[in-house]
């Protein structure tokens, strides 16, 4: 249902959109001031597709291209090293994913996996998604239009476009100039763009590795892990519930220092018993609240361990049922007990913990089924939250974080939104690194090829048709393969 509401969204802006641009340039009191507008702002519109072209960036292109000549020459150069093994690389990669594939071993994991928004793209992280994207096309376009203008060629504009829902930007350079210079000055234009998304990869991974140390002077870490998210309605929210900022610290007497404790302390809760609370039985019997029909028949023995006993009736939201064993009875007892008052008691598993002089005193467990637990969640300086249920309702109704802010002026959800954005820049420019260097129609590859291919072989192959049919059966071959891994990533995510 999601997924078609986002496509008639998607649908619905696009046909007005183009429906409005139609009557605009029709309508004979618009269309003449409606044309000048477009053709002065540089903007075109066409289906599914909207275009903005601009040469205002030009000389800021022609400042940047002639800063440090020769810097500028060994960073290009490095381009060029890098898209040439990258190509041989992905090339390889892309033939063993085909290969296993057809002799029914596929790897565990994809090479190309197509990210389609509401299908394994959750919709609160389109925005990261886009944005990466955007990002991620600037800096490669702005990587070919420096390296143009370092090897003289003339860039002629530069433009931003959405294509349905996703941005992207292009750099127009004079194909008359590029086609006169030496090969290996195209190939440092051509790998420009690939070069700068391997670099926006290594500064993502940077800043992942310096996170932590950045974000110092305003989180602490390695205390407790801080709120970042509740799901409204779900068990732990309202205002007796978890709340966003509130810092957690314990778990049933499970200590929670990281992400990685607080789900450690969840699993456990979910394999383990809940633990029992040591009282004394004078304090049980002035406590409990059950029916006097019910204390008559409660040394009776459950007929199966999952078996669920209300020895409150269901009278009060504060009380619960609870079952214990005394020295001189050896069936079960049970009590409608106060739950925080039990709760706030020294902790026990056994009856032999609770061991007082001249006190007899029982470990109280909570009588629930093999699913339900009572956990005690401690948060901040606020009451103990006592959570009964499932634990995975508390793993999936809550999100944590790492980075406790130090003053209530700090957004809790920065450190997320930095991490969320590096992985994409990570994932999302490392993806476009190795698509775009294969030897494919329409890639940065072909072109790549195509200048490498004269390279090497104009010395030793004077035929020029020769070279031309080594590079076509390159390209073909590559063309070939990238649509099979497509193909096959397709399969594997609607399959």
């Amino acid at each position: 249902m999601l997924q078609t509401t986002w496509i008639a969204l998607v649908l619905g802006f696009w046909s007005s959109l183009y429906l409005i641009d139609v009557f605009l340039k029709t309508y004979h009191q618009t269309a003449r001031y409606y044309l000048h507008l477009l053709e002065g702002s540089g903007i075109s519109l066409s289906i599914c597709q909207l275009r903005w072209y601009t040469t205002c960036f030009n000389r800021a292109f022609v400042r940047l291209g002639q800063f440090k000549p020769t810097f500028m020459r060994i960073w290009f150069s490095m381009g060029v090293v890098f898209g040439l093994i990258a190509m041989v690389i992905s090339l390889f990669v892309l033939t063993l994913m085909v290969f296993n594939t057809l002799r029914r071993q596929p790897v565990e994991q994809q090479v190309l996996t197509p990210v389609m928004p509401g299908v394994n793209l959750p919709t609160n992280q389109i925005s990261y998604y886009l944005l990466t994207l955007l990002v991620c096309g600037l800096l490669h376009e702005f990587g070919h239009a420096l390296a143009a203008v370092r090897e003289q060629v003339r860039v002629n504009g530069f433009g931003l476009f959405l294509l349905i829902l996703y941005p992207g930007a292009f750099v127009e350079i004079s194909t008359e100039h590029l086609q006169v210079i030496a090969p290996i000055r195209q190939l440092r234009i051509y790998c420009a763009g690939v070069w700068h998304n391997f670099i926006i990869v290594l500064l993502a991974l940077l800043a992942l590795v310096l996170l932590p140390i950045g974000l110092i002077p305003f989180y602490t870490t390695g205390i407790s892990v801080v709120v970042s998210n509740v799901v409204q309605n779900s068990a732990v929210s309202g205002p007796r519930g978890l709340a966003v900022g509130d810092p957690v610290t314990s778990i049933s007497g499970c200590r929670v220092t990281s992400v990685d404790d607080w789900y450690n302390c969840i699993r456990v809760s979910m394999r383990e018993n809940t633990l029992g609370h040591c009282m004394s039985l004078d304090i049980i019997r002035e406590l409990d609240t059950s029916s006097a029909n019910f204390k008559n028949n409660s040394t009776r023995r459950l007929s199966r361990p999952s078996q669920f006993v209300d020895c409150c009736n269901k009278t009060s939201n504060t009380h619960l049922c609870f079952m214990y064993h005394i020295r001189s009875f050896p069936e079960t007892k049970f009590a409608c007990l106060p739950a925080r008052t039990t709760t706030d008691r020294p902790t026990c598993k056994f009856r032999s913990d609770c061991y007082t002089p001249k006190v007899e005193s029982a470990c109280v467990y909570p009588a629930l089924d093999n699913k339900t637990r009572l956990l005690r969640i401690l948060h901040g300086r606020k009451p103990p939250l006592l959570f009964l249920g499932d634990p995975l309702d508390l793993h999936y109704s809550v999100a944590v974080s790492n980075y406790v802010p130090k003053s209530s002026v700090v957004p809790v959800g920065l450190p997320y939104v930095i991490e969320t954005f590096c992985k994409y820049l990570i994932s999302l420019s490392g993806a476009l690194a190795i698509i775009n260097v294969v030897p494919c129609y329409a890639l940065d590859g072909q072109w790549i090829c195509r200048a490498f291919t004269e390279m090497t072989l104009r010395p030793f192959i004077a035929d020029a048709e020769i070279r031309n049919l080594v590079y076509s059966v390159i390209l073909i071959y590559g063309t070939l393969i990238l649509l099979a891994n497509v193909t096959i990533a397709m399969w594997t995510l609607f399959s």
